[in-house]
Parts: C-alpha cells; sequence; structure tokens
C-alpha cells in the first residue's frame, strides 16, 4: 500500500520552479549592479577612440588579437576606474537626482565589496596589458586610472570649476594606449590625437552639467555651470571648440592624413563650431533661437564618433 503524500511539507514543482527563478533573478541582478559601477556606457566611447587609433598607428589593419586584447584591458581598466568613481562619491551621489539609483546609493552593493571589485578590476587590467599586449601600454594605464580616480575624483572635482578640463586627461588616455599598443611607445600624431579629445572634453561634458546643474549645486560640486554664468559656459565651449578643430586638423600633417580626412574634420568641425556659437549667441541674449545644452551634448559624440571613423576610413584610402 503506498505512502499519503503529506502537501503540506513537500514542496511543489511551482514553488521548486518559483524559488529558482527568484534565485536566477537575484543573480542577474548582483552582476546587473557590479555592470552598472563600470558605467558601461562611458566605456563604450573610450573604446570608439582606441581601434582608430590603433589603425592609423599601425598604418593598416594591426593584428586581431592585439585589439581585441587591447579594448578588453581598457574596458577592464576604465571600469576599474569608474567603479572607485563610485565608491567614493557615493555621498554626493545620493544627493543627486541624476545618480540616487547608482548600486551604492540603493545598498544593492557594499561600499567594501565595491571597493574590492574596483581593485580587482584594475590589478587584472595592468597585468593583462603588461601579459598580452607591451609594459608602455601597461604604465599608460596606470596612469590613466589614477589620474581619473585620484587627479578627478579625489582631488578637482569638489574643488574647481576647470574638474573636468584637467580631469578629462583621463578620458584622453585611450589614444596614448592604443598607440602605444601598436608601436610600443608614442608619437606627435599620438599627441594631435590626445589634444582632440582633451579640447572636445569639456564642450561634451558642460553642456551636460548645465542640465543637471541644480543636482551638481545640491550636491556642492563646483561644476562651471554651477559658478558661472551661462556666457561664460558658453564662451569657453567656443574656445575649447576653436582647439580641438585646430587638433583635428594638426593630424593632417603630422599623420599624412588625405584629402578626405581634412574635409571631414572641417565640415565636422565646422558644424561643431556653428553650434557653440549659436549657444553662446543665445547666452548672450542676441538670439532665442539657440541650441539647447543636450543637443550641443548629443551632437559632440557624433563629432568625435565621426572624426575617429574618418581616421580609420583615411587609412585605406588609395591617395
Amino acid at each position: 500500500m503506498s505512502r499519503p503524500t503529506d502537501s503540506s511539507s513537500t514542496p511543489t514543482r511551482a514553488a521548486v520552479h518559483g524559488s529558482a527563478t527568484r534565485r536566477s533573478a537575484g543573480w542577474r541582478d548582483r552582476v546587473g549592479a557590479y555592470v552598472a559601477l563600470t558605467k558601461p556606457r562611458i566605456i563604450e566611447l573610450l573604446l570608439v577612440t582606441t581601434v582608430p587609433t590603433m589603425i592609423l598607428a599601425e598604418g593598416g589593419l594591426p593584428d586581431l588579437w592585439l585589439v581585441v586584447a587591447t579594448l578588453v584591458g581598457g574596458a577592464l581598466a576604465a571600469g576599474s576606474a569608474n567603479a572607485f568613481n563610485c565608491y567614493l562619491d557615493r555621498d554626493i551621489d545620493e544627493m543627486m537626482n541624476r545618480t540616487k539609483r547608482r548600486p551604492l546609493v540603493t545598498g544593492e552593493i557594499r561600499p567594501r565589496n565595491a571597493l574590492i571589485f574596483a581593485t580587482a578590476l584594475g590589478v587584472v587590467a595592468l597585468v593583462w596589458f603588461a601579459w598580452l599586449v607591451n609594459v608602455a601600454a601597461a604604465w599608460l594605464t596606470f596612469a590613466a586610472i589614477a589620474i581619473y580616480v585620484v587627479g578627478y575624483t579625489m582631488i578637482l572635482k569638489r574643488r574647481t570649476p576647470q574638474n573636468i578640463v584637467w580631469g578629462g586627461i583621463a578620458g584622453c588616455m585611450p589614444v596614448f594606449i592604443g598607440w602605444a599598443a601598436v608601436t610600443g611607445g608614442l608619437s606627435w600624431a599620438a599627441v594631435a590625437l590626445f589634444g582632440v579629445i582633451f579640447f572636445w572634453t569639456p564642450p561634451h561634458y558642460w553642456p551636460l552639467s548645465v542640465k543637471f546643474k541644480q543636482d551638481y549645486a545640491t550636491a556642492g560640486v563646483p561644476m562651471l555651470p554651477v559658478v558661472a554664468t551661462d556666457r561664460r559656459v558658453a564662451g569657453e565651449m567656443l574656445g575649447h571648440t576653436i582647439a580641438m578643430i585646430l587638433s583635428s586638423l594638426a593630424l593632417v600633417p603630422l599623420a599624412g592624413m588625405t584629402w578626405v580626412y581634412t574635409v571631414v574634420a572641417v565640415g565636422l568641425g565646422g558644424w561643431f563650431l556653428w553650434l557653440t556659437v549659436a549657444m553662446l549667441r543665445k547666452a548672450q541674449g542676441r538670439t532665442r533661437n539657440g541650441p539647447g545644452a543636450m543637443k550641443v551634448f548629443h551632437a559632440s559624440i557624433t563629432y568625435l564618433t565621426l572624426l575617429f571613423v574618418a581616421v580609420a576610413v583615411d587609412v585605406f584610402l588609395p591617395f
């Protein structure tokens, strides 16, 4: 005779499946929270500049494995720097609407765990570069992480409205890293590309700061739009834009670029210059029909992406 089952003590298939689903969802949420610490959307933009730089340094297609190794190492390094930033800025992130849902603010990840994670990513990135790419790229990677974490996050961000100008050097380093990965060193062409990104960074980031000006003011972060008039912000953006265009054109003689790249650089530069001039005119009250801050922000991403695509394509042109 079979024994009767006790339905109150025996888990049903639905209960077991529900428990497994919750565990799976919990695991995915935890992984997603750690990924969020690395700020993957920022990493994407950094890597956009790396591959064209490597193509230019090689004068053609670099070894595919070298490209993959450099991109993976760059993603690990950028993720480390961004995770350190989240750890160090968790107090001000809590005050800002834009950042209040980050994992350290919501409690999804403990500060100690975030610090361990950031450190581990950084160590792996440096070992990765030294072992699979070269020592020069590893040292440049270390410099990039240090500039962003110590220079920008710990020293400049809360102290000066020029924080993004000098802290932005970290965002220029993928150009140097990509060039060194191919050649083992640097060149004046790499410096010109570095200059493009250096002068591009303020006109890219300040419009975002304009949109979230109240957030930064509440958190006590002296971004330029918080402490200066719209007219001064637009004026400084214009100055950086002009320097950015000149840097992009300096690449022509330094790297032997063709007329195709030259036309693209002039066209893109003229377009972005027009946007910053229109923004300044609007800030001066000379017109009401100027571009909004976020339009300039998105335009800056388009500018940098297309310019570096032109760098890569130009290498393969037969003239």
